[in-house]
C-alpha cells in the first residue's frame, strides 16, 4: 500500500505501508522438527492458539500452501 508523510508544513512525500513480516522457527510434532516460517504477526498468534500443524492443514484445504 502506497500513502503520503505530511510534514508539519503539510509538505507531502511518498511513502511504502509494509507488511508486518517476521522470521519465526516452529516445532512441528508430525515431522518432529523445527520448521523457519516467514509470516505475519497476526498469522503468529494464529499458529499459538491452534496449533502448527493445525494451521498448515487449514491453509491446505484453503489452497493457500502446496506441501510437495
Amino acid at each position: 500500500m502506497v500513502g503520503n508523510n505530511v510534514s508539519h508544513s503539510k509538505r507531502r512525500t511518498k511513502r511504502i505501508f509494509a507488511i508486518n513480516l517476521k522470521t519465526k522457527k516452529f516445532w512441528s510434532e508430525s515431522e518432529q522438527r523445527f520448521v523457519t516460517l516467514k509470516l505475519s504477526c497476526k498469522g503468529m498468534r494464529n499458529i499459538e492458539k491452534n496449533g502448527l500443524d493445525a494451521c498448515v492443514k487449514e491453509a491446505q484445504a484453503k489452497g493457500f500452501v502446496k506441501i510437495v
